[in-house]
């Protein structure tokens, strides 16, 4: 009998969903560091991602939260079904809210910050209700993701995957720390300022990372994941 560390991912549904998970975050990156690269007085190491959003070519970050929203809620869907009966909830509960939170930071526009668009102040003297309501649906973007991490982090170390769980692990801490950092840089502390914008990405980059590399991993066929605890 196996243990029921084994995945269900054999039904095509389940993998499709998966596949979601795996083009999700290398999606997204690529997306905003061509923007932030094309974009005129743009600085990607010191502005936000999400201002991307702003101006005459700012649909196109909004298409890349949302898509990539999308994309990641249909994993939460995928990682569930393919966890075992006795596998984790709140970890695919979890990545959903991120995927729900990247989908309402597309909607909702964020208010100008760190002094683009040029002219505007480095922090933003009246906010928006659109700004609000960005900032609140980046909560599960940069504190659910990291948390996630944890969550499955335990799941591996149950199933006795050492690897996997320190990499889920670390993940979630390094993430916790980079974004520590952007917010001081983002609240001008001196020193921070100038690199907030790399500081965010060296976050996202490491949860979407994490998140990519689980899919590949739920993608795999199950006799190719070494079986622990078989009686």
């Amino acid at each position: 009998m196996q243990s029921n560390r084994v995945l269900y991912t054999s039904d095509v549904k389940t993998k499709v969903l998966l596949v979601c998970g795996a083009i999700a975050g290398p999606l997204f990156i690529v997306a905003w560091i061509v923007e932030g690269a094309t974009r005129a007085n743009y600085d990607p190491l010191r502005h936000p991602i999400s201002s991307l959003s702003i101006g005459d070519f700012g649909w196109m970050q909004v298409a890349n939260f949302i898509i990539t929203g999308l994309l990641i809620l249909a994993f939460s869907i995928g990682s569930r079904r393919a966890l075992p009966p006795s596998g984790s909830v709140w970890g695919p509960l979890l990545v959903g809210l991120v995927g729900i939170g990247l989908i309402g930071s597309g909607i909702f526009v964020t208010d100008p910050l760190n002094g683009y668009p040029p002219g505007t102040p480095l922090m933003p003297t009246e906010r928006t209700t659109h700004g609000i309501l960005h900032d609140l649906f980046g909560i599960p973007v940069f504190l659910g993701l990291p948390i996630a991490c944890f969550v499955f982090a335990r799941l591996f170390a149950s199933w006795g995957e050492r690897r996997w769980a320190a990499y889920s692990a670390l993940s979630g801490f390094a993430m916790f720390v980079a974004f520590f950092l952007a917010r001081l840089g983002f609240r001008q502390v001196p020193g921070f300022a100038d690199f907030a914008g790399l500081f965010q990405r060296i976050t996202v980059i490491i949860g979407f990372a994490w998140l990519t590399l689980l899919a590949v991993y739920m993608l795999k066929d199950p006799s190719e994941i070494p079986a622990r605890g078989r009686k």
